[in-house]
């Protein structure tokens, strides 16, 4: 049976929610970035906790260490993707794998011998962080030659899926390993889940993968930036996700404050935090992947928003029960706003040019967590965590109100232009 006929005997067997699993590269590779999401999760958690608690450390170092992790999106995010438009993915894949798993494990290590201090958390985030802002717009880009053009949107929301069902499991996880052998265990975890991809990627079919032709020329960087100047769609969309990213999607500093110092909670109720999140987030992804067809700059900036909205109202929750359960409101909301955005950038651009600009794209989503990080932490000392948490969702709401209103009349212009 060709490739074809198996693609299309296992789509009859697939809803249509389902249907990138019809590939095999991507049924092999999903189980493995299952386990890999799941050690993740457990070394955010892990790593949150053990700066909080047993370094003792203020709201604003937390900060800092997510403001380190995410620093080098800021410089290598747009390389990234340069590299993903001109070298084979799946080599690059490997690559930042094996540096992903080495830099968990030499953390992991420290904290087992009692030998970590804030300076090693702070070289081994940032070390992380170089490895996540390579691998990122490559994994992105990737998608798409695992399984065609047209199962991309599909594809995403079903990894997006994946991702946060690792986050429901990992920070539960990690919360029962922190209770019961402290903090190394969870980066340890996380360390082994790397060697799945690994793993996955050398069992994939080359044959079966899209992979583009590779272009003669250098894939020049500034080609992105002249794109995106022609899509005001893109741009619009670009600048809601900045600023729900960088201030809206800060849960884990949201969580650990507020599970710390507002309800005066132990390691394993802050997990339960991360994984009650991730019910929401999951419930979004799996909503996702029935939108094909409703993914526009006034979706995405109407659902920023409504996120904006929600986590407002989530500062104000008196109890621990009542902000857990608030928690997968915010997720579900947060989460079908960055699917969606990033959905309507991969399958509206250019195969040739889509490294380039995911890689830019990653940039502006990931770009002011360097910035955002720190500033929410040190809001959270100055005036309060629970103030921080309100403002930041106010920042979100408004900003995606202003771009959704300033920007209409032009989407229209553009988009009866482009039929």
């Amino acid at each position: 049976m060709t490739s074809t006929g198996a693609n299309e005997k296992q789509e009859s067997k697939n809803p249509r929610s389902l249907r990138a699993f019809r590939h095999r590269n991507f049924r092999i590779l999903f189980g493995a970035n299952l386990v890999s999401n799941i050690g993740t999760w457990a070394q955010r958690v892990a790593q949150d906790w053990l700066v909080v608690t047993d370094l003792h450390k203020s709201g604003t170092v937390l900060g800092l260490v997510t403001g380190l992790q995410f620093l080098p999106s800021l410089f290598l995010s747009l390389y990234s993707g340069s590299l993903a438009d001109r070298y084979n993915k799946r080599t690059l894949l490997f690559m930042t794998n094996i540096g992903g798993g080495l830099t968990a494990a030499i953390l992991g290590t420290l904290v087992i011998t009692n030998r970590v201090n804030l300076l090693e958390v702070y070289l081994l985030a940032f070390a992380l962080g170089v490895f996540s802002a390579l691998d990122a717009p490559v994994r992105q880009a990737f998608t798409s030659e695992v399984v065609g053009k047209s199962d991309i949107g599909n594809a995403i929301s079903l990894n997006s899926a994946n991702f946060n069902a690792g986050r429901m499991i990992g920070p539960a996880i990690s919360g029962l390993l922190i209770k019961a052998f402290h903090t190394g265990p969870s980066f340890l975890l996380n360390a082994a889940s790397f060697a799945g991809v690994i793993i996955a990627l050398a069992f994939m079919r080359k044959s079966e993968l899209a992979i583009p032709d590779v272009p003669d020329e250098k894939p020049r960087i500034a080609d992105a930036f002249r794109y995106v100047r022609t899509r005001p769609d893109i741009i619009a969309v670009m600048i809601t996700i900045f600023f729900a990213a960088t201030f809206g999607l800060n849960f884990q500093i949201f969580n650990a404050l507020m599970a710390v110092q507002i309800f005066h909670k132990d390691a394993g109720q802050y997990g339960a935090l991360g994984s009650i999140l991730a019910i929401g987030s999951l419930s979004a992804a799996i909503i996702s992947a029935r939108l094909d067809k409703r993914r526009n700059p006034g979706f995405i900036m109407k659902f920023a928003m409504i996120f904006g909205c929600v986590e407002a109202i989530l500062a104000v929750m008196p109890h621990y029960g009542f902000y857990a359960a608030f928690l997968p409101i915010c997720g579900l909301f947060a989460l079908t706003t960055m699917i969606s955005a990033n959905t309507f950038v991969q399958t509206t651009v250019p195969a040739h040019l889509r490294g380039r600009v995911m890689g830019l794209y990653l940039l502006i989503f990931m770009g002011g967590t360097p910035f955002g990080a720190p500033l929410v932490g040190w809001l959270a000392d100055v005036i309060g965590v629970r103030q921080s948490v309100a403002a930041c969702g106010l920042i979100t709401l408004l900003a995606a109100a202003v771009i959704y209103f300033s920007a209409r009349r032009r989407l229209a212009e553009f988009s009866a232009a482009s039929r």
